[in-house]
């Protein structure tokens, strides 16, 4: 054997080492795509009963959410109502009841000085006794420093 005929035999044998390894490599890629291929389809059959589980709980939501906004505006309206119920109770009872408690309160006093002698009680009346000046409640003692 010649130089030539070597050198050619260790060339085909590296071009059938580099087929066979190319052919290894196309075998496990197409193994690899047929997994993947049922992967995907496998994923797909999983998928479309969840995809309909979930759009059918968005649905559920939405009508659960409809409701609680019908609720909250029943519930604004109710409110609305017992506060104009509130004004109305107290623009018809307030004024009658202040009147029915002061008249309660001059009774009380009325029957509260009329057991009182009236000779001797002018300093402690004057002490007690109030004036009212732009809505607040002065005692005695400071009236009698600014009539002095």
């Amino acid at each position: 054997m010649t130089g030539g005929e070597v050198a050619g035999i260790l060339v085909a044998v590296f071009w059938a080492i580099l087929v066979s390894f190319l052919a290894v490599v196309l075998v496990r890629l197409a193994q690899t795509l047929k997994a993947t291929t049922r992967l995907v389809a496998d994923i797909t059959e999983q998928a479309v009963p969840l995809l309909a589980d979930a759009s059918a709980t968005v649905r559920s939501a939405q009508t659960q959410l409809d409701r609680v906004d019908a609720i909250a505006s029943d519930v604004q309206e109710v409110t609305s109502n017992a506060s104009a119920l509130s004004t109305t109770v107290a623009s018809t009872f307030g004024g009658p009841l202040v009147k029915v408690a002061a008249f309660g309160y001059g009774v009380r006093q009325a029957m509260g000085r009329r057991g009182a002698p009236a000779a001797g009680s002018e300093p402690a009346e004057r002490a007690t006794r109030r004036k009212v000046v732009v809505g607040r409640t002065l005692p005695a003692a400071r009236l009698r420093k600014k009539k002095g």
